[in-house]
């Protein structure tokens, strides 16, 4: 058989088994290495989403994935194709809305609770419920503002059993600084969604404000909670959240130098960054870029930062999600079938990267 024949063939069968085997990829960067992560060698997980936004993990080290257009939740395991569990119900999706944040109960194994994040027609709202019955939902936290677009969405359990929520302004730059508005905050309450005694507002779910949208949330080790946020058009945010704080939108974008509003940690212009999803892990946090289409990844000790390093630059488009996988491993999640991508055949993808080798 000719050698080019047995090439092209080669690549058919690479590109027809893509979203049942987990394949490896041809590096994105020359560094082997970068946050004690190996991104010389990613993986394929799985192909043929659409959307994804929200990622979480099962105890069984199957990933949730929430996708926003279709309001499906899909169960991706490395090596197989995703299979639908679960499709929300009275999700009404439209620009950036849609069913949105994904989180597992921390003791899943004793209630099986799954918590979303998702648009109704009227407000963007927080819900529990079974997998095995999406429709007999919980709502436990409603009201927030929804629009076309700064919809927020992120949530995610901290250390200390709470479960935190990344909300947007909702297109009202006014609602960032309202402290009756849940819009253009974080907010931090219960499992059931009551206010816990020791938040910063008394009776009230603000935790911090002055926000334009978050969209990304993550601890480090010591407990320390930190956010990513996009800007107007000038700088968007990695900021280190502490209780109380104003963030400064929309007076302050970016680093103002102004005692009343709590600085970021890193800026970046939208077009580099536009970050979304957050991780920790390894001292380094890890920024998936949408706009920049690229996985943003920065040293912390002591919750001070470090010089941003550059990882996937234009390999696989907008980034989403990013998530630290049972294994350790990173999970990444691009979005390039959101409306504002260019999407390759298998998107959209989540891409493993495996810890370094010691």
């Amino acid at each position: 058989m000719p050698k080019r024949l047995v090439v092209a063939l080669a690549t058919a069968l690479s590109a027809a088994t893509a979203a049942a085997t987990l394949v490896a990829i041809r590096p994105a960067t020359a560094d082997a290495a970068t946050g004690g992560y190996d991104f010389a060698h990613p993986q394929v997980v799985t192909t043929g989403l659409r959307a994804p936004w929200g990622m979480a993990f099962l105890p069984d080290g199957s990933a949730l994935v929430s996708q926003r257009d279709t309001a499906d939740i899909m169960r991706v395991r490395p090596g197989s194709a995703p299979v639908k569990v679960a499709t929300v119900p009275n999700v009404s999706p439209g620009g950036e809305g849609g069913l949105l944040g994904i989180a597992v109960s921390p003791i899943y194994a004793l209630d099986q609770w799954i918590y979303a994040y998702y648009t109704s027609a009227s407000d963007n709202r927080v819900v529990r419920f079974r997998l095995s019955s999406p429709q007999t939902q919980q709502p436990i936290l409603t009201g927030i503002p929804r629009a076309q677009t700064h919809n927020g969405g992120r949530i995610a359990f901290g250390p200390d059993g709470r479960l935190y929520v990344g909300t947007g302004d909702a297109g009202n730059s006014a609602n960032a600084q309202n402290l009756n508005s849940l819009g253009g905050k974080i907010l931090r309450i219960r499992p059931d969604g009551t206010v816990p005694v020791d938040n910063p507002f008394a009776g009230s779910p603000v935790y911090s404000y002055g926000h334009r949208n978050v969209q990304g949330l993550a601890w480090d080790e010591g407990g320390r909670l930190y956010a990513t946020e996009f800007g107007q058009n000038t700088w968007d945010e990695l900021n280190r959240i502490l209780p109380g704080r104003d963030y400064g939108w929309p007076i302050c974008e970016g680093v103002c130098s102004d005692p009343r509003f709590t600085d970021p940690l890193v800026t970046w212009s939208p077009a580099e960054a536009s970050p979304s999803g957050l991780a920790y892990a390894k001292g380094t946090l890890f920024a998936a870029a949408l706009r920049g289409t690229r996985l943003w990844t920065v040293p912390i000790s002591g919750g001070t930062a470090g010089t941003p390093v550059a990882e996937f630059q234009g390999t696989y488009g907008r980034l989403r999600t990013v998530a630290v996988g049972p294994d350790c491993s990173l999970w990444v999640a691009t979005s390039n079938r959101d409306g504002r991508g260019t999407p390759a055949a298998d998107d959209d993808r989540i891409i493993r990267v495996p810890p370094a080798a010691r």
